[in-house]
């Protein structure tokens, strides 16, 4: 459906959001959907190339950044809140599900993977909590992944941070509640980006995915972008330390 079919959320309008990974795939789309918000939205991606066109296409602020390097994530949130003013509403979304084989894992790549995929969603909400805690206001929204929900192999030290952020998510949620801060998390099924089209989609994953869903079509990007918004609305004010599942029906 087209993009003027769906909600327009007020409360969003004006609202400063800042979301990682947001230079490709699910991360570009959260970035269109909230800039159609009127939100002023910043991300950060180390992907030069393609987070400049998304900040041109969109009218978002772009922010290099490496979030392995803790000390450059928070650097970067501090140029955000520089330019743009406190951060209202953080989206953790940066994370790569690259394969690995059970064998080949070596100290130095689990260690590597959890930097990828879970320890900067925890600093990065570090970081934006004392503005949220004078606000008496924020969303945090992570993302998460149904992947170890279905014990799927593969992908060990991916599984284990993914699994991970539930955790963090409702112990989150419980530190920062007191305050006004809302902390939860969105969990995508399998949703076809143009990278998992490219590395792993194939005709036989596609239609074994699908059968196994309730809702027989692909899960895409603006599936996922919609839950967020909602998450980060005044609309959804009196939710926070939950999941919500975005995979057409399948676990």
């Amino acid at each position: 459906m087209p993009d003027d079919t769906y909600a327009i959320y007020p409360s969003l309008k004006g609202k400063v959001v800042l979301i990682t990974g947001g230079a490709s795939g699910i991360g570009a789309e959260m970035v269109a959907q909230f800039a159609r918000q009127g939100s002023r939205v910043a991300f950060l991606d180390f992907d030069r190339e393609h987070g400049a066109k998304v900040a041109e296409a969109t009218g978002s602020l772009f922010r290099f950044c490496d979030l392995r390097d803790i000390a450059a994530l928070r650097a970067a949130i501090a140029q955000v809140k520089a330019q743009l003013g406190p951060v209202n509403v953080l989206v953790n979304n940066a994370a790569r599900d690259d394969r690995h084989p059970m064998e080949t894992v070596e100290p130095e790549y689990w260690d590597e993977r959890m930097h990828t995929n879970l320890r900067h969603f925890f600093f990065a909400a570090q970081a934006v909590a004392p503005d949220m805690r004078a606000a008496k206001a924020g969303s945090i929204v992570n993302m998460g992944s149904v992947s170890w929900m279905k014990a799927q192999g593969g992908m060990p030290a991916y599984t284990t941070a993914k699994a991970a952020i539930r955790g963090m998510t409702r112990g989150l949620a419980r530190d920062l509640g007191g305050d006004g801060i809302r902390c939860n998390e969105v969990v995508p099924g399998w949703v076809f980006t143009e990278r998992q089209e490219h590395l792993w989609a194939t005709p036989e994953s596609v239609a074994r995915t699908l059968e196994g869903q309730c809702l027989h079509r692909k899960v895409m990007p603006p599936d996922l972008a919609r839950m967020v918004l909602w998450l980060a609305a005044d609309d959804s004010a009196m939710v926070t330390a939950q999941y919500f599942v975005v995979d057409g029906g399948a676990v």
